[in-house]
């Protein structure tokens, strides 16, 4: 049976789960905003948890100009829908939060499913 909780609970727990990035890790993420949306979107499969929209750092060079944010997606609707209560939620949030900041470091699906995060 999937989780019910408010919009406003779901993201204090993306809130926890950024809080939770090791501060030497955190402090190298820059101009990336987290946005938490209810559903992927239609060109996506449903059951899509996050989405990393940008740039990886390992694909840029000095001569890219100042560009809006990268952009880290949660879609509350399929992690809600996967989950059986609200510690397996968190569990998961926290996995797909380290999963999409991961990719804003250039780190592959493969890597992170060998480290379990994927």
């Amino acid at each position: 049976m999937p989780v019910e909780m408010s919009p406003e609970e779901f993201d204090a727990l993306v809130d926890e789960a950024l809080d939770e990035i090791p501060e030497e890790i955190a402090r190298l993420v820059h101009n990336v905003v987290v946005l938490v949306e209810a559903e992927p979107p239609e060109n996506e499969p449903d059951d899509l948890l996050g989405l990393y929209d940008g740039v990886a750092l390992t694909e840029r060079d000095g001569t890219m100009l100042p560009q809006l944010p990268d952009r880290i997606f949660l879609f509350r609707g399929p992690l809600l829908d996967m989950c059986e209560d609200r510690e397996d939620l968190a569990k998961e949030v926290r996995i797909t939060v380290v999963h999409e900041v991961a990719h804003h470091f250039g780190i592959d699906d493969a890597r992170l499913h060998e480290l379990g995060y994927a």
